[in-house]
């Protein structure tokens, strides 16, 4: 036979909670009486864990357990994402991706430009060790520089 309480005092003693938190609990729907106005204690437990605020009562189960508190662990850690990405935008550590792409394509040109430049630079050099004529090397070593950034080229943009 399932255990009753007869007033809201009566069942807040067995509970464990005040009286207020009943009348709450009453007037909010979560719990409701038994047709003849008594209270079946041991369905108005589960009823209050399941719909209780995780950390709000000694009747609250761990957050994990309940989808009430697995939302609410949810959107804790949604506002804390939110959070340390303002700060992070704040300190400066994010970028628009707009400026991204910018400082890249910049960064990219200058490499380019340097190793294009390599072969003009080094060809008289490289000449004067080997004994061949410097145009000449420098024409081989352009060619071999052009088709190592087409092949780097393909490599992050392959054709269609």
């Amino acid at each position: 036979m399932p255990e009753v309480a007869t007033s809201v005092r009566e069942l807040a003693r067995r509970l464990g909670v005040s009286h207020t938190a009943i009348q709450k609990a009453e007037r909010s729907g979560r719990i409701a009486r038994e047709p003849d106005g008594s209270w079946d204690v041991a369905a108005t437990r589960r009823r209050l864990a399941e719909t209780v605020a995780p950390g709000r009562s000694p009747l609250a189960q761990p957050a994990e357990t309940t989808a009430l508190g697995r939302l609410t662990l949810a959107r804790l850690a949604l506002n804390v994402d939110a959070q340390r990405l303002a700060l992070d935008q704040a300190k400066g550590k994010l970028v628009d991706i707009e400026t991204a792409n910018h400082r890249i394509d910049e960064i990219i040109a200058g490499m380019r430009d340097a190793v294009l430049n390599w072969p003009a630079r080094v060809a008289g050099q490289i000449a004067a060790e080997i004994g061949r004529d410097p145009h000449l090397v420098q024409t081989i070593l352009q060619e071999q520089m052009h088709a190592l950034l087409h092949e780097v080229a393909d490599r992050f943009d392959p054709p269609a």
